[in-house]
């Protein structure tokens, strides 16, 4: 039932709004009975309710669908739209208003443990996918949850970590994704981190909450902060934090406090109370369809679409009835999510002993134990089970012991009994089709050459089991691709160094060079690259053409990508087209190239067809730290388009011609930079001939040794025909100071 939030805001007092923006109990907001204000009833999350009365106990069965590490493997906006209506139709069943999540958060290290809960290591990827689950979520009427925001990349000393990073990477990276899918869904609420960015925590992070959130996105939605993310509520309050959760002792009442002693302005609390307000009437007055628990099938279309083939030799699919040794724990009992805040408990679980049984003659043989510690008697058991077998599928991944939501990973691998598996399967004489089941990428180079073929299956959901038993005989095709990079190792990952810190304190040293980024600019070999996958049939690129319109000036650049694609297989299949733009030289060092558009096609054999991939002006921008904005620089940019991010047969230029940006010199721009700076430093020569007769020059090797240096400083030593006098006053009429 609806009500008018101007009558609440004028008729509540000072208690009552300070209780709303405090949250009651572990999932429900606060209500004011009196004034017919209800509460909303919050619940985790990002691939399936999790809906319970206390926090640590069982959840009430619903859809598990594959976690975000899978899901974004779809690559596939229209299925995450779809598994945001089915969200929204169980939440409606179970009495739900707002969904906490997706979960957008950058793929920074592999060693993350929160990785599963993660789309990419790009924020494009990230950003577009959770639009299009925030906007199935609010299409039927129940609130999205874009979190954690910001910068929550690690869970060592989550809690109150200070993640260091320089602007620019914030927005070009870390933030972009944020942006994107504010910007595009529009979320009901948006969820703050628990760590420090740049020392301040996220919960009283004014910068982030107010004039980024708010004031560049002009977003109006609700900001929750994570489960008891909140150091001092006033603080956060002022920052810009609307609702403290779960309910915390005292909490409301120092708020009330707060505002009678003067510490807290009434206004500052009223603006909160006004959006948590607007946003119980959004709820309270949504038009929902009837709530329905149960989407196996589309969870096991989910998990199709999330399975990324890596190798195949030719082993896959299986023939029909083939003599199947299958061999692994995770075959028998599935891992099929993460462990942590997103748990579901799921309505049905299905098994890839059964549903492979049901195609294949099976052999089973768990191989090894999921403890991790190594068994001769399992490996020789796994040996005698493939003995009579045409095949080896061996079901092999992180248990979840060795990832989840609360630590990091310290290693890529997986455990060593597996490992000592892997190798003793491989010189059995039959092919190896290795499975994985995992949240986060692994290390697969010292091993994948004794496979037949590889299926990275990540963790799957409920249904993960039936889809890989249809992918493994050929009934589905595998159709996702990888949306990180994974590495031959560890330590060539750009982050190796700095994760996760010490001291308090993580230093995000390889700024927006992260994943595939940072492998392209110290030219890394890689395992698998991003964006890679395969599939049972094959496709050609031919004849990329771009088409524009508008311009950089009038900001409504377009530019339509056109690629020629045939299926040149004898099966129907996906294939992801890619497009990236490789930037043009520019005033700071940028990546090599960057993904700026995909969309996902299908196929029949031997059929045709034109696919149009648009971008807009933020395809060619890039940060500018000195102008406090994004911009574009004039140049030659190559557009390309193929596979994945290392496989790119088709490229066309455009060239972008662009003013020249405003001056951003100052008192402490360096000799280089006012050399860059053609017009202000021809301004400046002018005042040294007129009272010198002589311009400002340096022979090579002296600009080599000074170019660092501050001008107004080099200026200030006698002697030289330049004053300070003279670079205060070009920095009056074209720079700014400091």
């Amino acid at each position: 039932m609806a009500f008018d939030v101007d009558h609440v805001l004028a008729e509540a007092t000072t208690e009552e709004l300070a209780a709303l923006v405090c949250g009651s109990g572990s999932w429900h907001t606060t209500g004011i009975p009196r004034l017919g204000v209800p509460p909303l009833r919050l619940a985790d999350g990002p691939h399936g309710l999790r809906v319970t009365e206390q926090l640590l106990t069982q959840a009430v069965p619903a859809t598990c669908f594959p976690t975000a590490a899978g899901l974004g493997s779809s690559w596939n906006p229209a299925l995450l739209k779809r598994v945001g209506e089915a969200l929204a139709h169980e939440a409606i069943a179970l009495g739900v208003d707002v969904v906490l999540g997706p979960g957008l958060n950058i793929k920074r290290s592999p060693l993350c443990g929160r990785n599963f809960e993660y789309f990419s290591e790009d924020p494009l990827l990230s950003g577009t996918l959770s639009a299009a689950l925030v906007y199935g979520l609010q299409s039927n009427g129940v609130g999205g949850c874009l979190k954690h925001f910001a910068v929550n990349n690690q869970e060592t000393d989550r809690m109150r970590v200070d993640a260091v990073v320089a602007e620019r990477t914030l927005r070009e990276i870390y933030l972009a994704g944020f942006q994107r899918a504010v910007t595009a869904a529009a979320p009901w609420m948006v969820m703050c981190s628990y760590n420090r960015v740049n020392g301040t925590l996220a919960s009283q992070n004014s910068w982030l909450l107010t004039d980024v959130l708010r004031g560049d996105w002009d977003y109006s939605g609700v900001v929750v902060s994570d489960w008891g993310a909140v150091y001092d509520r006033i603080a956060a309050l002022i920052a810009g934090l609307d609702l403290e959760m779960p309910q915390a002792q005292g909490r409301a009442e120092a708020v009330a406090a707060a505002v009678e002693a003067g510490e807290l302005s009434r206004e500052v609390l009223e603006v909160a109370a006004e959006r948590l307000l607007a946003l119980t009437d959004k709820a309270a007055s949504a038009v929902r369809p009837a709530g329905k628990i149960g989407h196996h099938d589309l969870a096991r279309q989910a998990a199709l679409e999330s399975m990324v083939l890596l190798r195949n030799d030719g082993v896959l699919p299986l023939a029909p009835q083939a003599k199947v040794a299958l061999i692994g724990a995770f075959a028998a009992t599935p891992r099929y999510q993460g462990s942590g805040s997103s748990k579901v408990n799921p309505r049905e679980l299905d098994r890839l002993l059964d549903t492979l049984s049901a195609r294949c003659d099976v052999t089973y043989a768990p191989g090894f134990r999921l403890s991790g510690e190594l068994d001769d008697d399992l490996i020789d058991e796994a040996l005698l089970a493939a003995e009579d077998a045409e095949v080896i599928v061996a079901c092999l991944g992180l248990p979840d012991a060795e990832e989840a939501e609360g630590f990091d990973r310290t290693h890529m691998r997986i455990p060593e009994n597996q490992r000592a598996l892997v190798a003793s399967l491989s010189e059995a004489g039959k092919p190896v089709v290795v499975v994985l089941s995992n949240g986060a990428a692994v290390e697969v180079a010292d091993w994948v050459e004794e496979t037949s073929a590889l299926l990275e299956a990540w963790l799957g959901g409920e249904a993960g089991a039936l889809a890989l038993a249809q992918v493994l005989t050929g009934e589905a095709e595998p159709s996702g691709r990888l949306t990180e990079t994974l590495g031959l190792r560890l330590e060539d990952y750009p982050s190796a160094l700095m994760f996760p810190g010490e001291s308090g304190q993580v230093m995000y040293g390889e700024g927006v060079l992260v994943g595939y980024r940072g492998f392209d600019a110290l030219e890394r070999e890689v395992a698998f690259p991003f964006g890679f996958g395969l599939g049972y049939t094959t496709f050609r690129y031919d004849s990329l053409t771009l088409t524009d319109t508008g311009s950089v000036v009038t900001r409504d650049l377009r530019v339509a990508v056109s690629v020629t694609l045939t299926n040149t297989g004898e099966r129907a299949g996906a294939e992801v087209v890619q497009v990236y733009v490789r930037n043009a030289p520019a005033s700071v060092s940028r990546p090599v190239r960057e993904l700026r558009g995909y969309t996902k096609v299908w196929l029949e054999p031997g059929e045709t067809r034109t696919v149009i991939v648009g971008l807009g002006i933020d395809a060619f921008a890039f940060w500018s730290t000195p102008h406090e904005r994004f911009v574009v620089e004039s140049g030659v940019y190559a557009i390309e388009a193929g596979p994945h991010s290392r496989d790119l047969p088709l490229s066309g230029g455009l060239r972008l011609d662009v003013p020249r940006l405003p001056s951003a010199l100052h008192d402490e721009s360096t000799i280089a930079e006012w050399f860059a700076d053609t017009e202000a430093m021809e301004a400046l020569q002018a005042r040294a001939v007129a009272r010198t007769g002589e311009r400002f020059a340096l022979s090579e090797q002296m600009y080599t040794v000074v170019a660092g240096q501050p001008l107004r400083r080099f200026a200030m030593f006698p002697g030289g025909v330049l004053t300070a006098e003279d670079v205060d006053a070009v920095l009056a009429e074209y720079g700014r100071s400091v």
